[in-house]
């Protein structure tokens, strides 16, 4: 049995659905109700902050998707990982970020480089994934889409190889189910470099109707941003955006390492989530 944690969201639904097609017995772990699982898959509510309650969501698990999402200094990754470890899950797969690797020093990635040491020290097989920017932050500039047909964003001809949710969760669906990947870190991207200018252009093509591209200075959208997200958050999102290093635009192998594919442009994910947008 595979558990998946944060399994109602942009990469633990479509892994969730991935795993049952593929015939797995899944537990979808989340802190709120989950509604539209495939039939088959096992809902458990739960949160990972609660370390004394994380045996009932374990329980009976081979292989886990570690996912924490938002969630910050409330999490201790040895306690998780030792539950996890305890109730006899034997494979880890860990959410990470590129920035991770190429940002060793940032704040707001503390907590996951702590859960990568917990993992990889954990004594059962692993896997850490480190995906770059998401398409689907895209998802950001809906609203003003489809009120405005208007996206507002800085940095406008800076160009970031962002990777679709759905490429994320089929790499982790690989790599839950066999040990070829154990011992690995993969970094995810996009096909491409792709500029908020150049996104806005993919919606338009997507909804077949012009949408107006207004540039953001870096002030502005960290005004708007805070409303949404922590400041560390916002600041360390707004330096790549605005100054990303060669590893943050280098389109990485990995996607295509792993599914013998190329991984989706942002055009693809734009076509497939234009009624967001409509």
């Amino acid at each position: 049995m595979i558990v998946v944690t944060g399994a109602t969201g942009n990469v633990g639904r479509p892994l969730v659905e991935l795993l049952a097609t593929a015939g797995e017995r899944v537990t979808a772990v989340s802190r709120r109700p989950a509604a539209g699982l495939p039939a088959g898959v096992t809902h458990r509510q739960g949160d990972l902050a609660d370390v004394d309650g994380l045996k009932g969501l374990f329980e009976g698990a081979e292989a886990l998707y570690l996912l924490v999402g938002g969630l910050g200094d409330e999490l201790s990754p040895r306690g998780i990982v030792a539950a996890a470890v305890a109730a006899g899950v034997r494979r880890i797969v860990f959410q990470s970020s590129q920035l991770v690797g190429t940002r060793p020093d940032s704040v707001s990635h503390g907590i996951l480089r702590a859960f990568e040491t917990a993992v990889r020290e954990s004594g059962v097989d692993w896997t850490v994934l480190r995906p770059g920017g998401f398409a689907s932050n895209a998802f950001l500039w809906a609203e003003p889409v489809r009120s405005a047909r208007t996206v507002a964003a800085p940095f406008a001809d800076v160009a970031l190889p962002v990777v679709d949710p759905a490429d994320i969760a089929e790499v982790a669906a690989e790599a839950l189910r066999g040990p070829a990947h154990t011992g690995r870190i993969y970094v995810l991207t996009g096909p491409e470099a792709v500029s908020p200018r150049e996104q806005a252009r993919a919606l338009a093509g997507a909804l077949g109707e012009p949408v107006a591209f207004v540039v953001q200075s870096a002030s502005e959208a960290r005004s708007h941003l805070v409303r949404l997200l922590p400041e560390e958050a916002v600041d360390g999102m707004l330096s790549v955006l605005g100054e990303p290093g060669a590893e943050e635009r280098r389109v990485s192998p990995d996607v295509e390492r792993v599914l013998g594919r190329a991984p989706r442009p942002f055009s693809a994910w734009a076509e497939r989530n234009a009624p967001a947008f409509a």
